[in-house]
């Protein structure tokens, strides 16, 4: 990511998305303590992603922003305790 962001700007944004665990079928079955486990209060959804990839999609609210990470995990790699 940091390669292309250099070899293809100005004309060319590069940026990547590092999503942690994002619940794409069961969302009402996950225990309370999966929430509680991330910082956020709660696991990810696919919209949360998906707010943010728009963000970087639209190049008037995000047209400076290139060569970035984002990681989306409602805070687990601050936290960096994972429980079971």
């Amino acid at each position: 990511m940091h390669a292309l962001a250099m070899s293809l700007a100005p004309d060319v944004r590069v940026n990547c998305v590092s999503p942690g665990w994002i619940e794409t079928k069961d969302y009402a079955g996950l225990r309370r303590k999966d929430h509680l486990q991330h910082p956020a209060g709660r696991v990810g959804r696919p919209e949360d992603v998906a707010e943010l990839v728009g963000w970087l999609l639209d190049g008037k609210r995000s047209g400076f922003v290139t060569g970035a990470n984002f990681v989306i995990d409602g805070g687990m790699t601050r936290k960096m305790i994972y429980e079971e």
